[in-house]
C-alpha cells in the first residue's frame, strides 16, 4: 500500500482536521490525474500547501474529488484476436492438416518420435500450431493417446509461449552464427521440469548459411531428449543438408468449405448471425489461409452489427459482388463496350477498389477457363459453386482459346499498374480489348480456309532494302528492282505438295541463262526449315560457266552466307540444284558488294554469267551518266540555274570510309 494523505469528506472539512489514512494499493488502475486529485484533497484535510504538479485549486477539489475517487476504476480488460483465442489445442482440431496429425500422432503412441522436423507450407495453415501441440502432447503428464490435457501448468506455458523448456525462436530475427552458437551451448543443459526440451525455430529459412552449417552437427546428433522443429513457408531456400536430417512435413492449403464451417463455429460462439454467402467470401478471401480468415472475420465483426451480410463483406474489402462480376463478364463476351464502361463507373461509386475489382476479374476469367475446359471437380475461386451453369453458358459463346487471350490481356493489365498513379484508364482499356476479342477470327479458321480454297496471303520478303525517303529512285535502281520484284512474286507462289523433302513439288528447270530467276524461287521453296530463311537473303543467283552456280547476298546477310558456307549445307544445296536441273553443279556464295568486280572479272575472262554481265552493265551505265537523266536533278539546276559538277554512287563506299 502506498500512503497518499489525510481524505475528508467536503461536509466535514470545516468540523474536523483530521481524517482518516488514504491509500491507494499498488496494483490499482488510478490514473495520474486521480492521483493528483487525491493528494491536493489530502492536503485540504492537513491544512497543508499543495504540492507543485497537481493543477488544481481549491473549490475544483472540494466540488469533484468525491466523484472522480467513486468512478468506476476498473481496467479495460485486453482484447484477444480470434486467431490466438481460437488456435487448434489438439491434433483433432487441426482443420485440414489430418495427413500430418495422424502421422505425429502415430509417432507419438508408437515411441517413434524423431529428433527433427520441417514444416512447410504457405502462411496460416497451423505450421506452428502444430508444433504447440506436438510440444504439449509430448511434455503434458495427462496426455492420453497424443492428446494433452490443456489444463496443467506445463500445457498453459506452452499456450503461452513461455515454458522454459519449449523455446520458440525467431528465425528472422536470430539468424547469424552468434546466435546459434548460444543454442548450441544451452541445448546440452538438461530440460528443468518436462520430459523433451523443444527447439521451435519459425521462418528457418532466414537462417544465414553460415548458421545453418554450424547447426549441422547439433542436429544431426542431438542430446536425448531434444527435438527440433523448424517451420518455413520457402522450403526451398533450405540447405539440402538440413532438409536431409529432418522428416518433413507439407502442409496443404485450407479448403474453402473447411474454412466456412470453422468460421461459423466461431460466429456462433461470439454471439454473432453471419449470412453463408458472407462466410464464404470470406472464406474465399483467405485464399486457404484460415489464419488470414479469422483475422479478416475478427475486423468483419468489429465492423458490423449482430448481423453480418454479404454486403457489408463487400463494403469493407471494397469488392464486387458476385453478380456485378457476372455483369461485366457477360459484357465482355457480348462485347458491349458501352455496358461495361457504365458497369465500371457503378462500381468506382459503390466503393470499390481498381486494383480489387482487376484481382476479382484474372480470378472470374480463370474460373471461366475451368469451366470451359470441363474441370467440374476444380473449385472455383472467384464465383460460388452456384454459378458453374452460368459460367458453362457463357463459355460456349466465347471458347478456350478467346478465354485464355483474355487472360493474357488482364495479366498484362496486372503488370502495367504499378507504373500509372490512376489506373483507371487502364482497367478500361483492357476490358474494352477483351470486348474486342470475339471480332477476331482464329488463325486456325484463317488457315482452313486458306487451305480449302487454295489462296494464300501474299508474301513479304525483307531481303531487300527500299531506297532512302531523301533520294528518288534512278532509272539504274528502278532496273535493278525489277527483277527483284519479279522474284519476290515468285516465291510468293506455293507450288502443291508430292511428298518431296520440304513438301514441294520441284520441277525440271535447265540450266541456261534467263532462268535464274526460277532456279531461285524453286530452291527457296524447297527447304522449309532455317535454310530457307537464310536463302531469302539472296538478291541475286548467276550462272557462272557450264556447272558453276553464284548465290550473291544482300550487303546486310552477312552471317546467312556464313550459315550457307557450312559444308554440310552447301551439300544440301548442291543436291538441291541438281534435283531441280538434273546437272552437277559448283556453287559459290558471294556478297553483293564484290559482284561488280567479279562480274567484271569473269567478263574479262569471257565467261557467260548472264545476271553477273547485267549487273555490270547498269554500274557501268551509272558511272558514266552525268545526271541529267534524273528528273529531279535537272529540275534543281533549272530552278537554281546550276550546273552537274560531279557525279558520284552512294551505293559505293567513300574514300572516307575506305
Amino acid at each position: 500500500m502506498i500512503l497518499i494523505g489525510q481524505l475528508v469528506d467536503p461536509p466535514r472539512l470545516l468540523d474536523s482536521k483530521t481524517a482518516p489514512p488514504f491509500a491507494v494499493p499498488e496494483d490499482s488502475c488510478y490514473d495520474e490525474s486521480k492521483l493528483h486529485v487525491a493528494r491536493a484533497y489530502s492536503c485540504l484535510a492537513t491544512e497543508m500547501p499543495c504540492p507543485r504538479g497537481t493543477g488544481l485549486v481549491v473549490h475544483t477539489v472540494l466540488n469533484n474529488a468525491r466523484s472522480i475517487m467513486e468512478s468506476d476504476s476498473t481496467p479495460p480488460v485486453s482484447y484477444t484476436a480470434l486467431a490466438r483465442r481460437f488456435r487448434p489445442q489438439t491434433f483433432a482440431e487441426v482443420v485440414g492438416q489430418q495427413h500430418v496429425a495422424q502421422s505425429l500422432n502415430n509417432a507419438i503412441s508408437n515411441a517413434r518420435v524423431a529428433h527433427a522436423y520441417l514444416f512447410t507450407g504457405s502462411r496460416g495453415v497451423g505450421k506452428t500450431s502444430m508444433a504447440r501441440i506436438l510440444a504439449k502432447s509430448l511434455n503434458c503428464e495427462h496426455a492420453q493417446d497424443g492428446t494433452p490435457c490443456n489444463a496443467c501448468e506445463i500445457c498453459d506455458g506452452i499456450n503461452a509461449g513461455s515454458d522454459i523448456d519449449v523455446m520458440e525462436i525467431d528465425g528472422a530475427s536470430n539468424n547469424g552464427v552468434d546466435d546459434i552458437r548460444l543454442l548450441r551451448a544451452n541445448v546440452s543443459v538438461r530440460s528443468m521440469r518436462t520430459r523433451y526440451k523443444m527447439y521451435i525455430i519459425d521462418e528457418v529459412h532466414m537462417l544465414t548459411k553460415a548458421a545453418f552449417n554450424a547447426l549441422l552437427k547439433t542436429l544431426e546428433e542431438p542430446p536425448p531428449k531434444v527435438i527440433f522443429v523448424f517451420c518455413t513457408t520457402e522450403p526451398n531456400k533450405v540447405l539440402d543438408t538440413i532438409l536431409s536430417r529432418c522428416q518433413r512435413f507439407d502442409f496443404a492449403a485450407i479448403q474453402t468449405a473447411d474454412i466456412v464451417s470453422r468460421l461459423a463455429q466461431i460466429a456462433e460462439a461470439e454471439g454473432f448471425e453471419v449470412e453463408p454467402a458472407a462466410l464464404e467470401l470470406v472464406a474465399r478471401r483467405a485464399a486457404g489461409s484460415m489464419r488470414d480468415s479469422q483475422s479478416l472475420f475478427d475486423q468483419l465483426l468489429a465492423f458490423g452489427e449482430l448481423r453480418i451480410t454479404a454486403d457489408e463483406v463487400h463494403r469493407l474489402l471494397g469488392t464486387a459482388s458476385d453478380e456485378r462480376l457476372l455483369e461485366l463478364l457477360e459484357g465482355v463476351i457480348t462485347g458491349r463496350a458501352d455496358a461495361v464502361l457504365q458497369s465500371v463507373d457503378r462500381a468506382l461509386v459503390d466503393g470499390v477498389r481498381m486494383g480489387e475489382l482487376l484481382d476479382q476479374l484474372i480470378s472470374c476469367l480463370r474460373d471461366l477457363m475451368v469451366v470451359c475446359s470441363g474441370a467440374s471437380g476444380v473449385e472455383l475461386l472467384a464465383l460460388p459453386d452456384t454459378a458453374r451453369g452460368r459460367l458453362l453458358e457463357l463459355s460456349q459463346s466465347w471458347g478456350l482459346r478467346t478465354v485464355l487471350a483474355g487472360l493474357d490481356i488482364l495479366a498484362e493489365t496486372k503488370a502495367r499498374f504499378r507504373q500509372f498513379r490512376s489506373v483507371r484508364p487502364v482497367l478500361e482499356l483492357a476490358l474494352v480489348r477483351l470486348c474486342q476479342l470475339r471480332d477476331l477470327e482464329p488463325i486456325g479458321d484463317v488457315i482452313q480456309r486458306l487451305q480449302a480454297t487454295g489462296e494464300t496471303p501474299a508474301a513479304t520478303s525483307s531481303s531487300h532494302c527500299p531506297p532512302k525517303p531523301s533520294q528518288a529512285p534512278s532509272p539504274v535502281s528502278a532496273r535493278a528492282a525489277a527483277p527483284d520484284q519479279k522474284k519476290r512474286q515468285n516465291r510468293g507462289k506455293m507450288p502443291e505438295n508430292d511428298g518431296s523433302e520440304a513438301g514441294v513439288a520441284a520441277s525440271v528447270v535447265p540450266l541456261r541463262a534467263g532462268c535464274e530467276q526460277d532456279i531461285l524461287s524453286q530452291l527457296v521453296d524447297m527447304n522449309s526449315d532455317m535454310l530457307k530463311q537464310h536463302l531469302q537473303g539472296v538478291c541475286q543467283l548467276a550462272i557462272s560457266g557450264p556447272n558453276c552456280l553464284v548465290l550473291v547476298f544482300s550487303a546486310d546477310y552477312t552471317f546467312s552466307k556464313q550459315y550457307c558456307e557450312r559444308p554440310d549445307v552447301l551439300k544440301r544445296l548442291q543436291r538441291n540444284v541438281m534435283e531441280l536441273t538434273g546437272a552437277e553443279v559448283r556453287i559459290e556464295l558471294r556478297l553483293q558488294a564484290t559482284v561488280g568486280e567479279d562480274s567484271g572479272e569473269e567478263s574479262a575472262a569471257g565467261q557467260s554469267a548472264a545476271g553477273a554481265a547485267a549487273q555490270a552493265s547498269d554500274g557501268a551505265a551509272a558511272q558514266a551518266s552525268d545526271g541529267d537523266q534524273d528528273p529531279f536533278v535537272r529540275q534543281a539546276a533549272e530552278l537554281f540555274g546550276a550546273k552537274i559538277a560531279k557525279v558520284e554512287d552512294l551505293s559505293q563506299p567513300s574514300r572516307f570510309e575506305e
